[in-house]
């Protein structure tokens, strides 16, 4: 692991959102936010994608390398949209395991797959991503879907996701990425900086977090250059789908 995060602007800082903070107190800064918005979640990313991210996810899950019978680590789990999607692949002798650095996104999300009679075969575990408290090759499926841009050390993230996986298995990350059409930037950065704030404030009187979440898609790296990570981490056959002009982007990777 590197005390300098890429992106950021000087040795032993990070960024959160636009700012530079020391890389030891971004995990809490972005804890509370999560923390902040995790009853709002679903309305987050409505707010964030005009509510198109339902379309997203679901196929980012139905284009997924997943059996019946397997076995899938769901990363930055939130409140179970993408377990929930992939469960009816894996059947009822796979396993789901949600994880989530967050407890109370965590609690959200188990609470929501309680409610909607959704118990059998799901697992919640509290962890951070750069450090997974499971064996080598433990998942047929690896997902991560709007999370990445919030890890520290995404490098280790993508080492530890590979580590977990098993010989073949699949690595998948859904992440906010580059605009593709440049036409569309102007458009899509006043939603991001000018409007979404706003909504946040209207909608879950808090502002302060959806402005760092605008942000922090900025400072994620592109597509070629998460490409370019994943392959540097150790991942085969690499590569991208952009989806509504580059919006977000599905990153695939395999353990060779």
């Amino acid at each position: 692991m590197t005390d300098q995060d890429p992106r950021a602007g000087e040795p032993g800082t990070t960024h959160f959102g636009f700012r530079d903070v020391p890389t030891g107190e971004k995990q809490k800064l972005v804890g509370q936010v999560f923390t902040s918005v995790a009853r709002n979640y679903d309305l987050m990313n409505d707010l964030m994608s005009l509510g198109v991210h339902r379309a997203w996810k679901r196929y980012f899950t139905g284009t997924a390398q997943v059996r019946r019978g397997d076995s899938v680590l769901d990363l930055a789990g939130g409140t179970g949209d993408v377990a929930r999607l992939l469960a009816d692949r894996v059947g009822d002798a796979g396993r789901i395991v949600l994880g989530d650095i967050n407890g109370d996104m965590l609690r959200v999300g188990r609470d929501r797959m309680v409610d909607g009679g959704r118990v059998a075969g799901f697992e919640y575990v509290q962890c951070n991503a750069e450090a997974l408290p499971f064996p080598d090759a433990s998942f047929d499926l690896v997902t991560i879907a709007f999370g990445l841009r919030n890890v520290t050390d995404k490098d280790a993230a993508l080492r530890e996701m590979l580590r977990v996986l098993k010989v073949g298995g699949q690595a998948r990350v859904l992440e906010f990425s580059e605009v593709t059409a440049a036409w569309f930037k102007p458009v899509y950065d006043f939603h991001s900086f000018s409007v979404l704030p706003r909504l946040g404030k209207l909608f879950a009187n808090d502002a302060d977090s959806y402005q760092y979440l605008a942000e922090s898609i900025r400072k994620h790296p592109p597509q070629a250059e998460l490409r370019g990570m994943m392959e540097e981490a150790g991942f085969a056959r690499c590569d991208y789908r952009n989806l509504s002009a580059g919006i977000v982007a599905i990153h695939t990777g395999y353990k060779a």
